[in-house]
């Protein structure tokens, strides 16, 4: 998925995954996954998509800052 900013462009197929988290199991309706990325530029986004039931119901990806990212990876 691509998302571009003003300034920025997000790419999940350029940049590396820093860190993923999953709730639920494949097809839970309920069930969404939370992937942190960082751009080769070592900009930082947040990549979200789930089931019908979870609070991610839509893809979408979300610019972070460094310090932001490290306190989402730290929970």
């Amino acid at each position: 998925m691509v998302k571009t900013t003003k300034k920025k462009v997000f790419d999940t197929e350029t940049a590396t995954i820093v860190e993923k988290k999953t709730h639920g199991v494949y097809g839970d309706p309920a069930g969404y996954e939370m992937t942190m990325y960082r751009t080769p530029e070592g900009d930082f986004f947040l990549y979200t998509y789930g089931g019908t039931e979870s609070p991610y119901k839509v893809e979408k990806i979300a610019g972070y800052t460094k310090a932001r990212a490290a306190d989402w990876m730290n929970k």
